[in-house]
């Protein structure tokens, strides 16, 4: 039996020619960098999601920190001066010259301004005078009682010889007794005119102003040409001061503690000030004395603080917050370790142990730290926090060892 070559041919199987086992390589790389460039955004979406967003708070070193204990009382008061004046003339009188200006430095005794002297001159030189006619008249008399003396001893030798009467004689003795009393009447009218003198030359004197002890000029109170007055005179138009004048040496805190907790108080108890204008100063200071008086009104005793040390940039009238802290604990030979600041939140306290959460790159850890005193939101952390580290500002919950965490953003 013959076979249709055309049948058989329909049956026989084509292959094709086999590919290149290099030719698909680079398209499976592809494919497997992408895959993985997509995995490991969505790992990492899916960490970022479950780090925790926390506020962050940067250590800061606390200069000029006394190292002492806690604080156990918080107040506020004013920076005052304990010797302050405002000067005036002693006498009423129109200024004529005023030789100071605000922030001036002035010494005592030197001259701050002058009164109108104009008639005070014209008297003081009428009283010159009349001294110098005083002195006349008694240098005339004394002549005078030279010469009666003289006569007196002729006529006592000529009554001696019987050359002249009783009568001349009593009557030389009577020109020397009265010239005598004369000239002892012109040296009280001399002395007279000497005092005189020194009253208007007092007079003068007063229409001088000047500084009652070195300080600094902080107000200026007159011009030339406006009245000036000691007591409260003629008005409003008056002045009563021209100038005030501040010992800077005598700077000083004066603080009103409630009475409830002036117990925590005592007489050179170490205390740290921070002014308002420079909150992130801390001065340290000492509590100067208690007043023994309370406020009945406010409840509130009057409490004296004195500065370590005096600076310039601490004025009169300016706001301050006071920490009293306890230092009754201090070891005496102790070395103070310079502190550093963190906000008063990233403390957190479990009985009387505490601690923050440091920031270690993206994860935290609990650090237990030393804490000291707290003022304006801030507290001074002794030891367990160097300053330049960051830890969480404001705690949330949830906050593990080692856990994830983001700054948190705006």
């Amino acid at each position: 039996m013959s076979l249709d070559q055309n049948a058989l041919d329909s049956l026989r199987i084509e292959r094709s020619e086999e590919p290149d086992p290099q030719s698909g390589k680079p398209y499976k790389w592809f494919l497997i960098i992408v895959l993985a460039i997509a995995l490991a955004a969505a790992a990492w979406v899916v960490f970022r999601d479950k780090a925790v967003e926390v506020e962050i708070a940067t250590a800061v070193a606390a200069s000029g920190s006394t190292g002492t204990g806690p604080a156990v009382l918080n107040a506020s008061g004013y920076v005052v001066a304990r010797r302050q004046a405002t000067v005036s003339s002693k006498v009423t009188g129109k200024v004529a010259e005023v030789l100071i200006e605000e922030g001036m430095t002035v010494k005592e005794g030197q001259l701050i301004a002058r009164l109108d002297d104009s008639s005070e001159q014209r008297t003081y030189t009428l009283s010159q005078r009349q001294l110098d006619s005083a002195r006349a008249k008694l240098d005339e008399v004394n002549v005078r009682l030279a010469e009666s003396e003289r006569a007196l001893r002729r006529n006592e030798q000529l009554r001696a010889d019987k050359l002249v009467s009783e009568s001349v004689l009593d009557a030389s003795q009577s020109e020397v007794a009265a010239t005598r009393a004369r000239l002892e009447s012109l040296r009280s009218e001399v002395e007279v005119a000497q005092s005189t003198l020194r009253v208007r030359a007092q007079a003068l004197e007063d229409l001088l102003v000047r500084a009652p002890f070195d300080g600094v000029v902080v107000s200026k109170d007159a011009q030339p040409g406006e009245m000036v007055s000691p007591i409260s005179a003629g008005g409003g138009f008056t002045r009563t001061g021209i100038a005030t004048i501040v010992d800077m040496d005598s700077r000083e805190i004066e603080v009103d503690v409630n009475e409830a907790f002036i117990n925590r108080v005592r007489d050179e108890q170490r205390t740290e000030a921070v002014l308002d204008a420079y909150p992130d100063w801390t001065i340290p200071s000492h509590v100067i004395n208690i007043v023994p008086t309370a406020d009945r009104q406010k409840a509130t005793v009057r409490v004296r603080i004195g500065f370590d040390a005096l600076d310039p940039r601490i004025l009169p009238d300016m706001g301050v917050k006071v920490s009293f802290l306890d230092d009754r604990n201090e070891l005496p030979n102790a070395t103070a370790r310079a502190s550093v600041r963190l906000p008063t939140s990233a403390v957190i306290r479990e009985g009387d142990t505490a601690y923050v959460w440091r920031i270690q790159g993206d994860t935290i850890e609990r650090v237990a730290v030393r804490t000291g005193s707290e003022r304006n939101g801030q507290i001074d952390v002794l030891s367990g926090i160097n300053a330049g580290e960051t830890v969480v500002a404001a705690p949330v919950e949830g906050l593990q060892e080692g856990a994830s965490v983001r700054q948190k953003s705006g």
